[in-house]
């Protein structure tokens, strides 16, 4: 059984739907059927966000296993705007959720989703891993934030979740601190210094200036988790970024770029072209 993983979907269901179809008719004469994985940010920005999480999660629901998704930004925002914490935003695509019959049974599966995955030796997660993180531990962390997104108070846990700081990692950290620390380097990285202080500023550029000592996560020198082939989203400036051990899926799909899906047994890349439903001006 070979594994995909497939970047940012952001409500583009109609390019979700051709993608899938293209890997199913590349795996047609395979023994299994294929697991699909997605970087996360299911919905948003793009025109049918209610169809893309319907599709996703009926995927997930029928697969034994075999699909799943993380928790992009967007979703988490979904989420919160659900329970009232956060307002919707101009440019979101989110209220045909909002208002669907079937919006809990929606929110409920979308709350149930790992912040991380491990796959066929590499790791899933949509934004990023900061520096001191070995795999095993960032996998440790993502499950404690799991645990807070499944329990019993969700609203109580997404309204301490927004926020800068801490912008750096401590083993030290408890409570809210130690989960919104988590939760920013996993859903919203990009850039870091080379200690791992986060910056959140920088988000329509692949590059930063030398001078502001930013450079981008994953090539922080001594990075913990390079020993892993990390796959992420989260980065359309980046588009499609293969290097040894690493795998940036975000190749713009709402922006007018393309929905891309890597397969992780070979690196085989499919693309689907997909027409601009959003303009530039503060993507995430």
């Amino acid at each position: 059984m070979k594994t995909y993983v497939i970047g940012d979907l952001q409500g583009c269901h109609e390019q979700t739907v051709a993608l899938l179809a293209r890997i199913a008719s590349r795996e047609a004469d395979a023994a299994e059927s294929p697991s699909i994985l997605f970087a996360g940010d299911l919905v948003n920005r793009g025109p049918d966000s209610l169809a893309t999480l319907r599709h996703v999660k009926a995927l997930c629901e029928a697969s034994d296993g075999r699909v799943n998704s993380v928790l992009g930004n967007h979703d988490l925002h979904l989420l919160a705007v659900a329970h009232g914490i956060r307002p919707e935003h101009d440019s979101d695509t989110l209220h045909p959720i909002l208002a669907a019959p079937d919006r809990d049974e929606l929110l409920h599966w979308l709350r149930r989703r790992p912040l991380m995955l491990r796959a066929e030796g590499h790791l899933l997660v949509h934004a990023g891993l900061l520096p001191q993180w070995s795999a095993q531990q960032a996998l440790d962390l993502a499950d404690e934030v799991a645990t807070m997104l499944r329990g019993p108070d969700l609203p109580a846990f997404l309204a301490q979740m927004y926020g800068n700081q801490p912008d750096r990692w401590d083993d030290q950290l408890s409570g809210a601190d130690r989960l919104r620390c988590v939760i920013n380097a996993m859903t919203r990285l990009r850039f870091c210094t080379a200690d791992g202080v986060m910056d959140f500023k920088l988000k329509e550029s692949g590059t930063a200036d030398p001078a502001s000592g930013l450079m981008p996560w994953f090539e922080v020198p001594g990075r913990r988790s390079a020993d892993h082939t990390v796959v992420f989203g989260h980065w359309s400036a980046l588009g499609l970024l293969r290097r040894p051990h690493l795998i940036g899926l975000d190749s713009g799909c709402v922006w007018g770029g393309q929905l891309t899906a890597v397969c992780l047994d070979d690196h085989t890349v499919l693309q689907e072209d997909c027409p601009c439903y959003q303009q530039h001006g503060g993507k995430k």
